[in-house]
């Protein structure tokens, strides 16, 4: 049996009473942070308490505290998820484009997808409140992010879409920091800033500082098509 919860502010989700006949047998760990996740996205850490998690399940805050000890361990579980989620989709974008153009291209587009709908505050309260899960979330960018630009850029440059003078590292660096410096509540304030429309604007300032005329026609022909 599927069941509607409603927490006021946060609406009406799903519950899944159908994995146990009662609330302390049975729950997934995986459906436990497929629900924090969500929320997570949507509103923040900071705002979202373990109590809601357990009302959006359908099952007593006992029985979450029996997959996660504590709401730290359950968001640094999330993130180490997300990470390995976001990890494959890239590595499958590289895999499928047919040159460093596309490659960007479908980054881009994935990208927008899993910014659309998240809270920006997501990544301060990470900082401020969730150390492990904020040092998983720094590796990832400085690590894995950074070597796949590097990579970018360096199939740009043999393929002759992208500017022979350009610094592939000051500029992959520069590309990690400006994904970093978008979710910064003090330079880009919620209520005064589109988060979707910050992150486009950063990705086409950046990829037309790479381009050669060669370059600029293909992506503008991806833009048109797409």
């Amino acid at each position: 049996m599927v069941v509607l919860i409603n927490l006021g502010n946060f609406g009406y989700v799903k519950s899944f009473y159908s994995f146990a006949p009662n609330d302390n047998l049975g729950m997934e760990e995986s459906k436990i942070k497929e629900i924090g996740e969500a929320l997570f996205m949507t509103y923040g850490v900071r705002s979202v308490s373990m109590d809601d998690i357990a009302r959006h399940l359908g099952i007593s805050k006992k029985t979450l505290y029996q997959h996660f000890k504590d709401k730290n361990e359950l968001v640094k579980k999330v993130t180490e998820s997300v990470i390995g989620e976001r990890k494959s989709e890239y590595e499958a974008v590289t895999n499928q484009a047919k040159n460093a153009i596309e490659e960007l291209y479908l980054m881009s587009k994935c990208f927008r997808s899993h910014i659309e709908g998240l809270n920006p505050s997501l990544v301060f309260d990470l900082k401020k409140f969730h150390t492990e899960a904020w040092d998983l979330f720094l590796d990832f960018e400085h690590i894995t992010i950074f070597e796949s630009l590097v990579d970018n850029l360096k199939r740009g440059k043999e393929e002759g879409f992208f500017r022979a003078e350009i610094s592939i590292n000051v500029l992959a660096k520069l590309r990690v920091e400006q994904v970093h410096m978008s979710f910064d509540p003090h330079v880009f304030p919620k209520d005064e800033f589109d988060f979707t429309e910050v992150h486009m604007q950063m990705f086409e300032h950046y990829v037309y500082g790479l381009l050669t005329i060669k370059g600029l026609k293909l992506f503008e022909k991806y833009k048109q098509e797409n």
